[in-house]
């Protein structure tokens, strides 16, 4: 019996709701999960992950302290998901951190004269206070040379997901939405890219309005009205019309932005949240469309959760077989994570961990950078 090669993957996506960890056995060199573990985080933590988003007063010190702190939250975690599967450290033979996106700034602008990505959640604090390796700052390189950094988990799902007669979409929603494109044959590239918001908008607009993080079951959304000229004009927004690669975040996708589209409005707030539901699903469906007639598309992330969200996509893609991942025994609520778990086990196995069709760097390069305790 071959022995168990154990990984961790550690995720905490822009929605910033918790802690996602994959434990992942790459024995047969692929990925086969474990088990996996949710740690939410409090009211406290959440909001200062979430202001972080845009700029504020003295962000320098806020942000840093904080990467500190969710690092020590990270290695809580760690340390009693080991407990429960009745592991020692020395089991794990690496940590995949990709740490808490506060800043994914992939594009020269009026304000930035140079692209840079920001994820905090300090991987040496981790190994130290673990025991246990970790591999992380897995999107510098790609930046470095040229690339957005982002979406990087196409080259994972190019490992994990089957090679199928058709076309295969995987779609995660988590904050931002990303979609990935697995084309049947091989004259055409794997392609992948951030679509737009996923829960972003949809969340901060609920607990706006709403008591709670977020739309459970997206029923808030459910008891309003789509208002097609506020959808409209939000999709014409310049986003949505750029080629690949392209990437975003909530730095983009805020309060503001939508603050641009409501001026005057007096819509019922139910109906503005019934509209940015819409908002995620068209510019999801708009981009798969554009890129195969048909197809299965595999639907992962929290916002599989958002059951009106589901419906919508597949009343949109009726020639496409919409389902969640975990049809094919993949957990659609553990395989970002799983992704990061993958990426440590890259470095270590020096398998290239970016497509440059997806990312646009100028070359193929192994990701991460390693901290021992």
């Amino acid at each position: 019996m071959l022995k168990r090669q154990l990984y961790i993957g550690l995720m905490s996506g822009t929605s910033a709701d918790g802690i996602d960890l994959a434990l992942v056995d790459f024995s047969e060199n692929e990925p086969n999960l474990v088990a996996s573990f949710y740690q939410a985080y409090d009211d406290k933590i959440h909001h200062q992950i979430t202001s972080l988003y845009q700029t504020q007063v003295n962000e320098i010190d806020l942000a840093f302290s904080l990467d500190v702190l969710l690092a020590q939250q990270f290695a809580q975690a760690i340390t009693s998901f080991i407990k429960q599967e009745q592991l020692n450290p020395s089991d794990i033979i690496a940590i995949g951190n990709h740490g808490q996106t506060i800043r994914h700034r992939p594009n020269v602008d009026t304000n930035i004269s140079a692209p840079f990505t920001l994820q905090i959640g300090c991987s040496q604090t981790i190994a130290t206070l673990t025991g246990i390796r970790v591999v992380g700052q897995f999107r510098i390189k790609d930046m470095v040379l040229g690339g957005q950094g982002a979406p990087l988990v196409p080259a994972f799902h190019r490992a994990l997901f089957p090679q199928e007669s058709g076309d295969v979409f995987v779609v995660n929603i988590g904050g931002i939405a990303n979609v990935t494109y697995l084309p049947s044959g091989n004259e055409q590239m794997i392609l992948g890219f951030d679509t737009g918001p996923g829960n972003a908008l949809m969340d901060n607009w609920h607990q706006e309005h709403q008591h709670g993080r977020y739309d459970v079951g997206g029923n808030w959304a459910k008891s309003g009205n789509i208002n097609d000229l506020l959808l409209k004009k939000m999709l014409d927004d310049q986003y949505f019309k750029k080629d690949a690669p392209k990437s975003t975040g909530r730095e983009y996708f805020n309060h503001t932005w939508l603050t641009r589209y409501l001026a005057n409005t007096t819509l019922p707030a139910a109906d503005i949240q019934a509209t940015l539901t819409a908002l995620t699903c068209h510019s999801i469906c708009q981009q798969i469309t554009l890129l195969s007639t048909k197809g299965n598309v595999y639907l992962c992330g929290g916002g599989t959760f958002n059951t009106h969200l589901v419906n919508q996509l597949k009343q949109k893609l009726t020639q496409h077989n919409v389902t969640k991942s975990d049809v094919l025994g993949i957990s659609s609520d553990a395989l970002e994570a799983m992704a990061f778990a993958w990426f440590a086990f890259a470095f270590d196995k020096k398998i290239i961990g970016n497509i440059p069709a997806v990312t646009g760097a100028s070359k193929e390069v192994v990701l991460g950078n390693a901290f021992n305790p």
